[in-house]
């Protein structure tokens, strides 16, 4: 107990006493005030102990052992190694070692393309991310000592390279090779880039790097249905082990022609697996023309060509007002920026029943334009205002992503309110100041079998530029651009259900395949219960499965289908409503591309981290190097706790009674 404690102990007594003395013995001198003083002493007293409230410091001491991770490889490789059961050994006897277990807290966990919270060991997944699960740990015990065990062969299937930020892991890393870490001999096809999309009677360019440590002549084949469509003779040498192999191939027949790239194996390889890869491309029949018509010099128009033809199966041509002639031949019109000029323009478009996108701004004559066309109306100031774009989450016409457009430079468009004169479909909101309105910055109409979109604003060549600061690419504006030019290119008539998936998948990623459903407003329907039956091409496997609502938009991921032809139907319960297409499973294995461990990689990472490499059988120079390595001990941390010695509710129950026993006596005396 605190000595201040003592004092103040000792003045509520003299408190107490004082006040008793002077209501009992001041004046009076009765023998029963001996009584009744005892009871009011003691009752004032106890309401004094409570107030002080007195207590004990209590100084404990808790010993702290460093944390150990220990984090296994749970990709497919480790078994097609056929290093599971010696991995799963390793990991029970490192469990089991008494003193490791005394000095670390021992944490085991497993990971593939992502981090598990616990060990769970089943050597099937298909991708391996040593980078994210390495940082994904870092993170975890940021501030504390827990070294790392890294249990794996270093195959990176995934992700960032994990030997680039080794020198910016807070912890220290210990790989446990698992594998051959022997080279041997092994020719393969690193990677394959082609594009998804061709056009009917063009070719296609395929750009492949194959690489050998086989010091020989060996031949690249590509095969299309048994059938070799190229061939190329290739030569590995001491100081040629690489090559990078540029060719084109034709899109003879539209749909999705499948291909199987083939680098011939030397005959002592063990590892033929990586010798060849499957890949595919949808051709296409026709290309989409955009015809851009404008009045004036900007930087838009070149901005809004360039986007859109990122896309190859779309091209751009751009006239002036009085060089149009005709429609025919193009599927979208941008109107930029129209004045009187265009009174024939628009004419011809609506006596065409002609898809268009009207972009306006500074140079924009409303006046005309509010004429021209019965879908909008701007209200006329003759002033201008910066705005910001808001994505609207409720927008059923396609997919957009809500925070696409964070942070954008503002488009410059006419100020005043906006009247949309029919039925409308709101993409963008206008933001002044950070201050949203209802009034629209991109709109889309869909009547009488046509569609138009009008974009209140110019400047979206600072949007694609903003991009490529903040990504380093164009990306995500010319997809956005992308979804615009195909819903207003399309001619089909808006369906209450949508459905989204790709002509075909690698095996080595999942199916994902999204859905949207509208009311009979063409409303988003959070309530629907949508089903997806999924069969392949002679029926033997069939699969129904829910789609599961994910923001706007219906979703399921299908991880486990054999590489095939599928066809499915996506079904609404209660609604005679259904859509069908159908898919290709392409047979891809990346966990089989490596037969030996990443031995360098590996390495690297034990050096920047200041960790060391082991081999999986070097177990007791791991365990040995742990318990004597310096950097790691066990730290005592002291805790100190302020323990009460009283307690209150039995004190209280006795001030209660003795407040309770002096009332009585004094009421039995006639002293009431």
């Amino acid at each position: 107990m605190q000595s201040e404690t003592v004092v103040l102990i000792v003045g509520a007594i003299c408190v107490a006493l004082s006040i008793t003395w002077f209501q009992y013995f001041f004046k009076q001198k009765e023998k029963i005030n001996w009584i009744l003083a005892s009871l009011r002493f003691l009752s004032i007293l106890i309401v004094l102990i409570l107030l002080i409230n007195p207590s004990l410091t209590k100084r404990s001491f808790e010993s702290i052992k460093p944390i150990l991770t220990v984090a296994v490889d749970n990709s497919a490789s480790i078994a097609y190694l056929e290093e599971d059961k010696n991995t799963s050994q390793f990991i029970s006897e490192l469990k089991a070692n008494e003193d490791l277990n005394k000095k670390f807290d021992l944490n085991l966990i497993s990971f593939s393309n992502h981090l598990l919270d616990s060990l769970h060991l089943s050597f099937k997944d298909k991708q391996t991310n040593i980078e994210k699960s390495l940082n994904e740990i870092d993170q975890i015990y940021k501030g504390t000592l827990a070294p790392i065990v890294l249990v794996s062969d270093g195959n990176q299937t995934v992700g960032k390279d994990y030997t680039y930020k080794g020198t910016l892991y807070k912890q220290q890393i210990f790989p446990i090779v698992i594998g051959d870490t022997a080279q041997t001999k092994d020719s393969k096809i690193e990677w394959l880039n082609v594009n998804r999309y061709a056009f009917l009677k063009n070719k296609f360019p395929v750009e492949v790097l194959v690489s050998s440590n086989v010091q020989k002549d060996s031949e690249f084949k590509v095969y299309q249905k048994g059938k070799v469509v190229y061939r190329q003779k290739l030569s590995f040498s001491s100081e040629v082990t690489s090559k990078i192999i540029n060719f084109t191939l034709p899109a003879s027949r539209s749909g999705i022609q499948k291909y199987r790239a083939v680098l011939e194996p030397d005959p002592d390889e063990r590892n033929t697996v990586n010798n060849q890869k499957n890949f595919a491309v949808e051709v296409i029949e026709q290309k989409t023309q955009a015809l851009i018509i404008s009045n004036i010099i900007h930087p838009d128009i070149g901005a809004f060509k360039k986007s859109i033809e990122s896309q190859e199966n779309r091209s751009v041509v751009i006239k002036k007002p009085g060089e149009v002639t005709n429609f025919e031949d193009f599927q979208l019109i941008l109107l930029y920026q129209p004045d009187a000029s265009f009174k024939s323009i628009m004419t011809s478009l609506q006596t065409a029943k002609k898809n268009y996108l009207i972009v306006s701004g500074e140079s924009t004559d409303w006046r005309f334009l509010n004429g021209a066309q019965k879908l909008i109306s701007q209200e006329l100031t003759g002033q201008t205002e910066y705005y910001q774009p808001k994505i609207n989450t409720l927008y059923n016409s396609f997919l957009v992503s809500p925070n696409i457009f964070n942070e954008y430079p503002p488009l410059v468009g006419a100020f005043g309110e906006v009247r949309l004169l029919t039925t409308s479909d709101i993409l963008m909101y206008r933001t002044i100041n950070s201050i949203e309105t209802e009034d629209p910055l991109l709109v889309t109409f869909e009547t009488e079998g046509q569609r138009h979109g009008f974009l209140l604003g110019e400047g979206f060549w600072k949007w694609r530029s903003y991009a490529y600061t903040q990504n380093k690419s164009f990306e995500s504006v010319d997809l956005f651009i992308a979804k615009i030019v195909q819903y207003l290119s399309s001619t089909k008539k808006r369906s209450r259900l949508n459905v989204f998936s790709e002509s075909f998948y690698y095996s080595n990623a999942g199916v994902v395949i999204k859905a949207e459903y509208f009311t009979k407003n063409y409303e988003f329907d959070k309530r629907a219960r949508l089903t997806i039956t999924i069969s392949n091409k002679d029926k033997s496997f069939v699969k129904s499965v829910p789609l599961l609502l994910k923001d706007s938009t219906y979703e399921v991921e299908l991880s486990d289908l054999p590489p095939g032809d599928y066809k499915y139907t996506v079904s609404v319960k209660g609604e005679e409503i259904a859509v069908s297409d159908s898919f290709s499973v392409l047979e891809f294995d990346v966990e089989k591309q490596s037969l030996s461990a990443n031995l360098a990689s590996l390495r690297q990472l034990a050096t920047d981290t200041e960790g060391k490499l082991y081999t999986i059988d070097q177990k007791d120079s791991l365990v040995r190097d742990l318990l004597s390595d310096k950097r790691y001990q066990t730290v005592q941390r002291s805790k100190v706790t302020q323990i009460s010695i009283i307690d209150w509710k039995i004190l209280l129950a006795l001030l209660l009674l003795l407040l309770a026993t002096e009332w009585f006596v004094r009421k039995y005396k006639g002293l009431i």
